[in-house]
């Protein structure tokens, strides 16, 4: 330390502090935020964290001093915890028949005013389902309205209207032999699930939407409003953590072999991804491209909707599709059961 500049020592500072957050981001996936909160909050910023420490190892290399070993034990260590948040994947090809097309979206009620605006919204999104022909659709954020609009699939369930929740949707083209609903206390969130009959096994297929955070990052400009908004997260990460447990005892009662679709309003690095995920296969891991971002949030590139499959299913194919008409983007993948 004598040997450097105040201007290194300065920059030394920094990598430790990046560093040690890196090292603590990792423990996010495996402790509750009952016991430690912050982690939580951490777990959130994983990628921005994980991408400065980046700097910090060339610069270090450059200047050839063995500090730049600091962050790349940091980086080597995450990317064995977490794996790799961005991919160069590629997918299998299988003949149409062997694969099961499975596809989640939010699509914020189909009414969603951002970037492209009238009624022709609904029909852009449902344009876009038909292109892509999944088999089975989840949707988060669902418009009764637009059920009329879906007449190529067969079998529905929907959330029921007694429920008041979020209204849900999971729609096939193969028979729903079974259905329920999971129903979370206190929110208008919830899960659905359904059993569906494909070629001669019964897999059950769950849609779920965790608790939302309600916070919009740009009107965060003020330290009450950045106060209030501490206090809404609090309380999701604690809800959410609730749900997914609920969802976690339900699932392992279940008798047959499962696949996810969900929003999850969080992200792959969070304890609740970890319970959700459990030993299941995510598809974006198995054959996923790039961030595989699913949440528009301007330079963040957040990937909260995700697909997950029972680990004896053989994953084939994995797609997101940056279409601009929800706040949510549409994530799709082909499986087939072995």
């Amino acid at each position: 330390m004598r040997e450097l500049s105040f201007f290194d020592k300065v920059v030394y500072f920094l990598n430790l502090i990046f560093a040690v957050l890196l090292l603590l981001s990792c423990l996010a996936t495996y402790i509750s935020v009952k016991t430690f909160l912050p982690l939580a909050f951490l777990s959130l910023f994983f990628p921005i964290i994980f991408i400065i420490n980046i700097p910090f190892i060339f610069y270090w290399s450059y200047r050839k001093k063995r500090i730049f070993l600091l962050s790349s034990l940091a980086v080597l260590i995450s990317y064995f915890t977490f794996g790799s948040f961005w991919r160069i994947g590629s997918s299998d090809v299988f003949p149409e028949d062997e694969s099961l097309k499975i596809m989640t979206y939010n699509t914020r009620g189909f009414e969603f005013t951002g970037r492209i605006k009238g009624e022709l919204i609904k029909h852009k999104i449902i344009d876009f389902v038909n292109e892509q022909d999944p088999d089975i659709i989840c949707f988060q954020e669902f418009s009764r309205q637009a059920f009329k609009l879906l007449p190529e699939y067969e079998y529905h369930y929907i959330t029921p209207y007694r429920s008041n929740k979020s209204v849900q949707a999971i729609f096939s083209k193969y028979p729903i032999v079974a259905e329920g609903s999971l129903e979370f206390p206190e929110t208008l969130n919830n899960a659905i699930y359904a059993d569906i009959e494909y070629k001669g096994d019964t897999i059950r297929v769950y849609n779920l939407h965790f608790q939302s955070f309600n916070v919009t990052p740009s009107r965060v400009k003020s330290v009450r409003r950045m106060v209030r908004a501490y206090g809404k997260m609090k309380k999701t990460f604690v809800k959410q953590e609730e749900q997914v447990q609920i969802f976690d005892k339900h699932r392992k009662e279940s008798p047959f072999r499962t696949i996810v679709c969900a929003d999850f309003n969080n992200t792959p690095f969070s304890n609740v991804y970890g319970i959700a995920k459990g030993e299941m296969q995510d598809t974006f891991d198995e054959k996923g491209t790039g961030f595989g971002k699913t949440f528009d949030l301007k330079v963040v590139p957040f990937r909260i909707d995700l697909i997950l499959a029972d680990k004896s299913m053989k994953v084939m194919t994995h797609q997101n599709f940056e279409l601009r008409l929800s706040d949510h983007y549409p994530v799709m993948t082909s499986i087939r059961l072995q």
